[in-house]
């Protein structure tokens, strides 16, 4: 039998815990599933997101995550309402709306909507 890869889990960079879990709760409605003294995991509707304690700030700004969602829309406003200063999603040229979020610490989200309507591919629009 086959062994089958069951999901993904983005490890990101936070230079400090209490501040990211503060973000991710406050603001992206994640909830705590862990806190250690160098690590933290939050969930939100069946994903989660890890964190381990860096002391660069540059590994943070030089790293983002896709996170896809079923409606960037809604997540905007629900982020907006929460507090958080974003812009709104944008079409991409390869038919994905995208929301980006930037965390407190340069940690780049970018959420990810196919849209019901078939867009070609970009390959497709180049051959």
């Amino acid at each position: 039998m086959r062994a089958l890869i069951q999901s993904t889990v983005p490890v990101l960079a936070s230079l400090n815990l209490d501040e990211s879990r503060g973000f991710y709760t406050t603001y992206l409605g994640f909830q705590v599933v862990l806190q250690a003294t160098d690590y933290l995991i939050v969930e939100r509707d069946g994903a989660q997101l890890h964190f381990w304690l860096c002391t660069e700030r540059h590994v943070a700004e030089n790293t983002s995550c896709y996170i896809r969602t079923g409606d960037c829309q809604a997540l905007y406003r629900e982020f907006c309402q929460r507090g958080l200063v974003l812009d709104a999603p944008v079409m991409q040229p390869w038919g994905m709306q995208e929301l980006y979020v930037i965390d407190a610490h340069g940690n780049l989200l970018k959420f990810g909507e196919q849209p019901a309507v078939s867009h070609p591919s970009f390959a497709e629009e180049n051959c």
